[in-house]
């Protein structure tokens, strides 16, 4: 009992000291797995999956995803700096990469290294499209939310040992239940709506960024429109999902829309 205690005790302390507060959000946030740890095991990563797939290079869709980056990660720097954030990006190793795939993705690891598969250029179809996408997968990386998510593994690991040193006394039967019972609670009651709200995070920021950049923030709503003629309405309901529903995505980015344009404003840039 004492040993469980003092584990628990200490878990708890670093919890409150291993928090970090994002300047997009002002929230304060989990960060058990430092920078220094994920950063390299990102770069790395980043640098397998290049080698293990086909990367296109020298076509005009490729230059695209690049420009388009840069144009994000440009709208990010000047946020960033003029709210006295400057610095924020150092350890950042920007990287834009078109791959080809059928699959209708793109994806964002943290420090900058970016992802677009061929599979999502006919949804995408112009350089605005592509910034929604652009802009919504950066944000997940600005945002730490890969940190975040690996922060909630450890904490999901920690409740798992505490359940299995509650009911270790009991029978087989019970220990299984139990178990059972917390997986798949963690899993509808906190994990998916924890990614169900980074998807959201990211779609606010992202949208701004996309608007500093130039690019006209209601692009999102035509290209979420093509997304879910994609989908066909095949998705799974969205309490057992890691994203919002298509509809729900529309209906929350037409309400950002405004306030995407005046932040847009701030830099200079206006839409008719």
């Amino acid at each position: 009992m004492k040993k469980r205690n003092i584990f628990i005790g200490i878990g708890a302390a670093a919890i409150i000291i291993a928090c970090a507060t994002n300047p997009f959000t002002g929230k304060s946030t989990l960060a058990l797995v430092p920078d220094s740890q994920i950063l390299p095991s990102a770069f790395a990563q980043y640098n397998s999956f290049l080698k293990e797939n086909k990367v296109v290079t020298g076509t005009a869709d490729a230059q695209k995803v690049r420009t388009v980056g840069m144009k994000i990660k440009g709208a990010a720097e000047k946020w960033l700096n003029a709210n006295g954030y400057s610095g924020y990006l150092n350890n950042y190793q920007w990287e834009y990469n078109l791959v080809e795939s059928k699959e209708v993705n793109a994806w964002c690891m943290p420090g900058g290294k970016i992802v677009f598969y061929t599979g999502i250029l006919p949804i995408t179809q112009d350089d605005a499209g592509m910034a929604v996408v652009m802009g919504h997968e950066v944000s997940h990386a600005l945002l730490n939310h890969g940190q975040q998510r690996m922060s909630s593994d450890v904490l999901t690991q920690l409740g798992a040992v505490g359940v299995g040193a509650a009911v270790g006394k009991q029978s087989e039967t019970t220990q299984q239940l139990a178990m059972q019972a917390y997986g798949v609670g963690t899993q509808v009651g906190v994990l998916l709506p924890f990614s169900r709200s980074h998807e959201s995070e990211a779609d606010k920021i992202g949208l701004t960024l996309m608007a500093i950049a130039g690019y006209n923030p209601e692009a999102s709503i035509a290209f979420w429109q093509r997304m879910a003629a994609k989908s066909g309405g095949k998705s799974p309901p969205e309490f057992m999902s890691t994203h919002p529903s298509d509809a729900t995505r529309i209906a929350n980015l037409r309400a950002l829309i405004p306030q995407a344009k005046a932040e847009a404003a701030k830099y200079g840039v206006t839409f008719k």
